[in-house]
C-alpha cells in the first residue's frame, strides 16, 4: 500500500522539478534551430501540469484534470479520476472568493463506482449562494447494524450490495457581514440489494427513498472555500422529512456545524471541525448518521458504526514545505448514539493519521491521506481540503 503512495508522490514531485530540464532544453533549442521543437506528448503533460496551479484570473473558466490510482480498506484498490473548476460571475470583483466546481468518479477491483459532482457558486455581490452536492454510487458493502455495540463486533456483519442516489442543494441570501439564511432540499434513495443475512435489517425495508428540505443558517468568514486559511464557518440547519412527501419513514435530521481555520508560522494552517448530527423519528438504516468516511473519522470503514446520533472533531496541522507540496496530520473523536442521555464517554472512538498535499490548482490540493482507527486503517484519494 505504501508502495502505490510513494509513486503518486513521487511523480507528482517530478513534475514540480521538471522546470530546471524545461529551461535546459529551451537552451539547447536555440542553438539548434530559430523553429520551435513541437513537445511531445509526455512534455505536453509536463507543462499542464506545471501550469495548473497558476492563477488564471483572465478566463472565465480554469478548469482541469487529474487521476490517479488509490487504496482503501473498503473499496481496496482504484483509479479516480478529479477535475475542479474555478470561475467568478462577476469577473470584476477579485475580492470575493471565486465559485468553485469539482466532477470526481472513481472505479475499483471490488466493482465499487462512483459518479459525483459538488460546488460553491457566488453571485455578484455575494448577496446569494447556492451549494450543490450529487453523487451516485455502487459499493458491494458490508452491514454491521445500528448501534456501537454492533459496530464494536468487527466479523459480525452481513455482505450486500449498495446503490445509493443523493442530491443536496441549499440557497442562501446574505443577511449581514458573513450571514446568510436560506433554504435546503435532499433526496436520498438507497437500494440494498442481495443480503447475505436480511435478518440484519430487523424488518426494515431494502429499498428506501427519503425526500426532504428545510432551513439553514451559516456564518462564513473563510477567505477561499475548498482551502481556507482563515476564518470561521458555523451552520446550523434543520431538515424534515414527512410522510405527505412519500416518505416511507417520518422523521427530523438536524446537523450543526463548526470550523475554525488560522496560520500558525509560515506555510503553516491549523484547522479545526466540529459536526453533531441528530436524528429524532422513525429514521430508517438508510438515513442514520455514518461514522467514518473520507471527510470525518477517517480510518474507519463508513457505516461499520452508525446511530441516531453522531458527534465528532477533528483538529488537523497543514504544512507548506516545498513549491506545490505540504503535509497534513491529524486527531480527531466521534461518537455514535441512539438518544442524548445514552451517550457514553467510554464509546468514544479515535481517529488520527497523515496525509500528503499537492496544489493541483492555485489553493486547490489534491489529497493523499492515510487514516488510522481502532483497530483499522484506510487510504484516501481526493480533491480538495477533508474540511
Amino acid at each position: 500500500m505504501f508502495t502505490r503512495l510513494f509513486f503518486i508522490i513521487g511523480l507528482l514531485c517530478s513534475i514540480s522539478f521538471h522546470s530546471l530540464g524545461t529551461d535546459l532544453s529551451n537552451r539547447a533549442d536555440t542553438l539548434t534551430s530559430d523553429t520551435a521543437v513541437r513537445r511531445n506528448i509526455f512534455q505536453r503533460i509536463y507543462k499542464y501540469f506545471q501550469d495548473s496551479n497558476k492563477p488564471k484570473e483572465h478566463k472565465k473558466f480554469d478548469f482541469s484534470i487529474i487521476g490517479g490510482p488509490h487504496y482503501s480498506n473498503d473499496t481496496k484498490l482504484g483509479l479516480g479520476l478529479v477535475a475542479s473548476g474555478l470561475f467568478r460571475i462577476d469577473k470584476n470583483d477579485l475580492t470575493l472568493s471565486p465559485s468553485n466546481i469539482s466532477f470526481y468518479g472513481d472505479l475499483t477491483t471490488t466493482g465499487f463506482y462512483l459518479l459525483g459532482i459538488k460546488g460553491n457558486t457566488i453571485f455578484p455581490r455575494d448577496l446569494y449562494r447556492l451549494n450543490l452536492n450529487l453523487y451516485f454510487f455502487s459499493f458491494p458493502s458490508k452491514y454491521w447494524g445500528i448501534g456501537y455495540d454492533n459496530g464494536r463486533q468487527d466479523d459480525h456483519y452481513t455482505n450486500y450490495d449498495r446503490k445509493e442516489t443523493q442530491i443536496k442543494i441549499d440557497f442562501l441570501r446574505k443577511i449581514a457581514s458573513n450571514t446568510y439564511i436560506g433554504v435546503t432540499g435532499m433526496y436520498q434513495h438507497v437500494n440494498g440489494k442481495h443480503f447475505k443475512d436480511i435478518t440484519f435489517l430487523n424488518g426494515e425495508k431494502k429499498d428506501i427513498s427519503s425526500l426532504g428540505g428545510g432551513v439553514l443558517l451559516t456564518y462564513d468568514s473563510r477567505d477561499f472555500i475548498p482551502n481556507p486559511y482563515k476564518g470561521i464557518y458555523i451552520k446550523a440547519e434543520q431538515k424534515f422529512f414527512p410522510g405527505f412527501l412519500g416518505n416511507s419513514y417520518s422523521f427530523k435530521r438536524t446537523e450543526i456545524l463548526f470550523r475554525h481555520y488560522a496560520r500558525l508560522w509560515k506555510g503553516a494552517i491549523i484547522a479545526s471541525d466540529f459536526n453533531g448530527t441528530f436524528n429524532y423519528g422513525d429514521t430508517p438504516w438508510s438515513m442514520v448518521a455514518l461514522l467514518g468516511g473520507t471527510y470525518q473519522m477517517r480510518g474507519y470503514y463508513e457505516g461499520q458504526y452508525r446511530d441516531n446520533n453522531m458527534l465528532e472533531a477533528q483538529v488537523e496541522l497543514r504544512q507548506k514545505i516545498y513549491n506545490r507540496h505540504g503535509v497534513t496530520v491529524w486527531a480527531g473523536a466521534g461518537n455514535v448514539f441512539p438518544k442524548m442521555k445514552k451517550f457514553q464517554w467510554s464509546e468514544t472512538l479515535p481517529s488520527y493519521g497523515i496525509g500528503y498535499r499537492w496544489e493541483f490548482k492555485n489553493r486547490v490540493n489534491v489529497r493523499l491521506d492515510y487514516g488510522i482507527g481502532k483497530g483499522q486503517s484506510s487510504f484516501y484519494f481526493n480533491i480538495n481540503e477533508a474540511f
